[in-house]
C-alpha cells in the first residue's frame, strides 16, 4: 500500500513538473505573447511583490475568508433542510418539483435579486455564495437519508423511537458519507462563487484583482492571482478530505 501511494506521489509530481516545463518553454520561446503568458519567473516575482509590498495578501484572506463564511452557511442550510426533507416522504414528494427548479439556476443568476434586496454589499454576495453552495450538500444529504433501508424504519416504528431519535441515531450515520461528499463538491463551488461574485459585484478579493490585471494586461499578476485560487483550492480540499477519513474510519476497520 506504501509502495502504491509513493508511486502515485511520484507520477502526480512528474506531472506538474511536466506542465510547469512546458509553461516555461512556451514562455520562454515567445511561442505565446508575454503579454497574454507570462514566464514562471514574472509570475513567482509578481506572487511576492504582491504578498509582501501589495494588496495581494489582503486580498487572498478576503476571498478565503468569504469562501469559509459562505460554505458554512450552505453547509448548515443545506444539512439542516436535507435531513428534513430525505427524512420525509411527503416533503420529497411536495418539495421536488421546486428543488428541481431552483437547483440548475447558476449562482451568477441570482446577484440582480440579490442586489435589489441587500445592495452592493458583503452581505449580499455572502448571500449568493452560500446560495450556489447549498445545492451539493442539499442533495447529498437528502439522498443519504432517503437511501435509508425500510426495515430500519420498521424496527424505529417498532421501537417507538422519536423523530430526533431516528435523525441523529439511524439517518445521520448512514447519509454521513454521502454528506462529507456533497460538503467538498461544495467546497470547490463556494470558491467560484466568491470569485465569480467579486468580479460581478466589484468587492474586494482575489476576483476584483485578477479582473483588473486583466483589463490592464499584467499578465504576471493575472497569473499570481490564479496561483493563489489553486492554493486556496488544493489547501481547503485536502484539509476536508483528511477530515472526511478520519470521521469515516468506520467503513475501513
Amino acid at each position: 500500500m506504501k509502495t502504491m501511494r509513493g508511486a502515485d506521489a511520484l507520477l502526480s509530481a512528474a506531472v506538474l513538473a511536466s506542465l510547469l516545463g512546458a509553461w516555461w518553454a512556451v514562455s520562454h520561446r515567445a511561442w505565446v505573447s508575454p503579454v497574454f503568458l507570462p514566464t514562471p519567473e514574472a509570475t513567482v516575482q509578481a506572487l511576492a511583490e504582491g504578498l509582501l509590498h501589495g494588496d495581494l495578501w489582503a486580498f487572498t484572506l478576503a476571498t478565503a475568508g468569504r469562501m469559509a463564511a459562505g460554505w458554512g452557511l450552505a453547509a448548515l442550510a443545506g444539512m439542516l433542510l436535507g435531513a428534513w426533507i430525505g427524512s420525509s416522504a411527503a416533503a420529497r414528494t411536495w418539495l421536488q418539483p421546486t428543488l428541481e427548479f431552483l437547483r440548475p439556476l447558476p449562482a451568477s443568476a441570482v446577484v440582480p435579486p440579490a442586489v435589489a434586496v441587500f445592495g452592493l454589499s458583503s452581505g449580499m454576495l455572502l448571500f449568493v455564495v452560500a446560495f450556489g453552495a447549498m445545492w451539493p450538500v442539499l442533495l447529498a444529504t437528502v439522498q443519504g437519508f432517503a437511501s435509508l433501508h425500510p426495515r430500519l424504519n420498521e424496527v424505529a416504528d417498532a421501537l417507538q423511537m422519536p423523530r430526533r431519535d431516528r435523525i441523529l441515531k439511524l439517518g445521520l450515520p448512514h447519509a454521513l458519507p454521502d454528506i462529507l461528499a456533497g460538503l467538498r463538491l461544495s467546497l470547490t463551488v463556494s470558491l467560484i462563487v466568491s470569485v465569480v461574485g467579486e468580479m460581478i459585484a466589484s468587492q474586494d478579493g482575489l476576483g476584483q484583482a485578477i479582473l483588473l490585471a486583466a483589463r490592464s494586461f499584467r499578465a504576471s499578476e493575472l497569473f499570481a492571482g490564479v496561483l493563489l485560487l489553486g492554493a486556496i483550492g488544493f489547501g481547503s480540499n485536502t484539509l476536508l478530505a483528511r477530515a472526511e477519513a478520519r470521521w469515516l474510519r468506520w467503513q475501513n476497520p
